[in-house]
């Protein structure tokens, strides 16, 4: 019973590293993402019924692409697709007699290409954005249904009918298994980093419910950034994407405490920071600042998160440039979250003052009428300057409208304490 867990755990893990590019060979041969994903999962019940008793195979990734293909000859040869392809990929495939070694490399051919199909395929602007997510984690993250679902607090039901919609509406839409060219390339592919940073945004901060972070959702993220760093290397973006979220990553384990209570980032023990992802995060915004063309969003974010992860302690960081790089970052993509960002980074550089004047000048912004962080920053720099019966209420607004209980507490606990020295909240 012992050996036939551990192998359903490895299982498991391998399931996560390989699925993807599985199901992107799959969708190559039968030209639908849903017919491949099924596939893929037949694969994967042959492997849960088989490895136990025959135990792990030397190389688990070409056994699950060769059964995965097997199948696939099988659905090609039933179904209405025969016609029109069997007879080359079958010829193909007969000559080859179905070895595993032969099929493997087959995939290998092509697998940077599939998987970059498949990642523009997951992400198509066809499907709305909680599709998008979903289905990128599905078909790229290799979560479960119930895994996804329980990440984003909704019912399981819910969540596959989520993603059997989404798998419908490509296929109604006929979208094709190619990536995209010219101006439409770069315009999906900063549809797929939006949905890649919205991943791990969901994990960094989780937007509701009783944990503060979710990390498993970040390492997916995170993982899924790195897969397409390498498929397009050349994409400074992509590199700025991979450095910002490296870098926030590092800080994972020092911001909640035993109780799993939120710590704010100058309040932070910053021994606990992963010096492994700093390194590889700032290697990898170098690389996004060393490629011609002009900074994109995700570049400047990681050149702010890099001043933070530079800085030894808290008074060490560099708030100027911070000011000066927010103040690039509304250039290239104005809004008003942002601008509050730079409110706070201007009350570190000016004082508390000078922070206010630009929150103040947000406040009747509608985007924000429901931010949290609106109030709670402002809540902060009202105490900073003494104004403590203001600070309170804007402590107590702030906490009716957060949605994580663990945020809440801690806004509540912020306007219980507004007598005492507090440190300025930042946004991150």
């Amino acid at each position: 019973m012992v050996e036939t867990t551990e192998t359903h755990r490895v299982i498991e893990a391998v399931w996560r590293i390989e699925s993807a590019r599985v199901i992107a060979g799959l969708t190559r041969l039968v030209h639908d993402v849903g017919v491949a994903e099924e596939l893929a999962q037949d694969a994967l019940v042959a492997a849960l019924e088989k490895w136990p008793e025959s135990g792990i195979p030397e190389n688990p990734g070409a056994w699950l692409t060769a059964t995965a293909k097997h199948r696939a000859i099988d659905f090609l040869r039933r179904g209405t697709l025969a016609e029109r392809k069997h007879e080359g990929l079958g010829r193909e495939m007969a000559e080859r007699e179905m070895e595993v070694p032969d099929l493997a490399a087959a995939m290998d051919d092509r697998i940077g290409d599939d998987m970059l199909r498949l990642v523009f395929i997951a992400c198509h602007p066809v499907l709305s954005m909680e599709a998008r997510v979903a289905l990128t984690l599905r078909l790229l993250g290799g979560l479960t249904t119930e895994e996804i679902a329980r990440a984003y607090l909704v019912a399981e039901p819910t969540m596959a009918q989520r993603i059997v919609r989404a798998k419908k509406t490509l296929r109604d839409a006929h979208v094709r298994f190619e990536v995209p060219r010219g101006a439409e390339f770069h315009a999906r592919l900063s549809a797929v980093l939006q949905v890649i940073y919205l991943v791990f945004n969901e994990g960094y901060s989780a937007t509701a419910g009783e944990d503060w972070m979710r990390p498993a959702l970040c390492e997916d993220a995170l993982r899924l950034g790195r897969i397409l760093a390498e498929l397009v290397p050349s994409e400074p973006e992509v590199h700025g994407l991979v450095g910002l979220m490296e870098i926030q990553a590092s800080r994972a384990k020092a911001r909640v405490n035993a109780a799993g209570e939120p710590i704010l980032l100058l309040d932070q023990d910053r021994s606990r920071w992963d010096r492994l992802l700093i390194s590889r995060g700032l290697a990898a915004l170098a690389r996004a600042e060393n490629a011609d063309g002009k900074r994109g969003t995700y570049t400047v974010q990681a050149a702010i998160a890099a001043c933070h992860a530079r800085a030894v302690t808290a008074g060490d960081t560099d708030w100027a440039r911070i000011v000066e790089l927010y103040g690039d970052l509304a250039r290239i993509e104005p809004s008003p979250v942002v601008e509050l960002n730079r409110a706070v980074a201007v009350s570190m550089a000016s004082g508390p003052a000078a922070g206010l004047e630009v929150v103040d000048a947000l406040r009747d912004d509608p985007a924000l009428r429901e931010y949290h962080l609106l109030p709670s920053v402002r809540g902060d720099l009202l105490k900073k300057l003494g104004r403590t019966d203001e600070a309170r209420v804007e402590f107590e607004r702030a906490a009716s409208i957060a949605r994580n209980s663990r945020e809440r507490n801690l806004l509540r606990e912020r306007a219980r304490a507004c007598g005492g020295q507090s440190t300025t909240e930042i946004p991150e």
